[in-house]
């Protein structure tokens, strides 16, 4: 099966193309400090055989938090639990990535804030975000290049920027939440301007041999807003500062989402052939035979599974039993998928 073949992206070899994509899980300390949840938690899926793992949503500050029990990563303080959560990964097989992020105006943090390109809330309950000034901006963007600094320390294999589900590089990108009318709104290359400032950054203090991508909202469901073909343009422009797409959609608005099986894999597909550069699927993928399609069909890379390894950690390696790849299934494990 493709799903278990090795994947290579730059130095990082992964044992197969299944990824467990970052997912909030709001078991930090108020001061951003993993816990003995995120070691189990990881390390559980990594056992359960996935080739990747990305570590949730971590702030590069502190009102850049969703909530104020999300991972963090803005002072030198928290490198070093961090780095226990990169170890229990790579101790059981799988790479460790790690998502930046800043929530910009979804954040429900108390530290500050929240803020935004635009003085425009979330919804009626939100609050109104402060316009962020160039001098914050270029504040957030050394706070990016400083957290993908400790990553490094931290010693994750991968980074991945988080500019989708209507946090604050997202905001920035689409022009339903972006009205400014500085060098940082108006046309496309001035919606992506603090995006590619970012990577840029971050690409300076993150090794040349590490793979750094990118994960966006390819879709933001209503009219005027982000969709394939806007995000394809935008990807183009900074296609050179990455080296993958984990193609998501939606979060910008509060408007309702139709999913099903595979609802996000277009994104993917379409990204892969418009910009010619590797994606990652997710989108309420379950099944295997799915997975297989999209990987022998070409419309992706890798292959996300959210949901499903919260429900079954060893989706994986049953998976693989299930179609006799002996040889992947852990030997501690084996005496459970023997033949009587």
């Amino acid at each position: 099966m493709k799903l278990f073949e090795t994947y290579q992206m730059k130095n990082m070899t992964l044992r197969n193309r299944i990824v467990m994509p970052p997912m909030c899980m709001y078991q930090a300390t108020s001061d951003g400090f993993p816990t003995l949840f995120h070691l189990c938690h990881y390390a559980t899926r990594a056992m359960g055989g996935a080739g990747l793992i990305i570590v949730e949503s971590t702030a590069v500050t502190p009102e850049g938090r969703i909530s104020d029990n999300d991972l963090g990563l803005w002072n030198d303080d928290q490198i070093a639990g961090m780095k226990r959560v990169a170890d229990v990964i790579h101790a059981n097989g799988a790479k460790a990535a790690l998502q930046l992020n800043h929530a910009g105006r979804k954040s429900r943090s108390a530290s500050g804030g929240p803020f935004a390109p635009s003085a425009i809330p979330f919804d009626e309950n939100s609050r109104v975000p402060g316009e962020l000034t160039e001098r914050r901006i270029l504040a957030l963007t050394e706070a990016f290049r400083q957290a993908a600094q400790r990553a490094d320390q931290a010693g994750f294999d991968a980074l991945e920027i988080h500019a989708a589900h209507g946090y604050l590089l997202h905001e920035f990108l689409s022009p339903l939440t972006n009205r400014r009318t500085d060098g940082y709104g108006g046309t496309l290359e001035n919606r992506v301007r603090f995006l590619r400032e970012v990577l840029t950054a971050a690409r300076g203090a993150w090794p040349a041999d590490k793979p750094l991508w990118l994960r966006v909202s390819a879709c933001d469901y209503q009219e005027c807003g982000i969709d394939g073909g806007m995000m394809s343009e935008m990807i183009r422009q900074i296609k050179p500062l990455v080296d993958c797409v984990h193609a998501s959609s939606g979060g910008l608005l509060p408007v309702k989402v139709s999913d099903y099986p595979g609802y996000q894999v277009q994104f993917a597909e379409e990204l892969r052939r418009e910009c010619g550069i590797p994606t990652i699927a997710v989108g309420l993928i379950t099944d295997e035979k799915m997975a297989e399609e999209i990987l022998e069909n070409g419309r992706a890379d890798l292959i996300a599974l959210g949901r499903e390894l919260l429900r079954n950690p060893y989706w994986p390696i049953n998976v693989a039993a299930k179609y006799g790849l002996d040889d992947f299934i852990p030997e501690s494990y084996r005496r459970a998928y023997a033949k009587p």
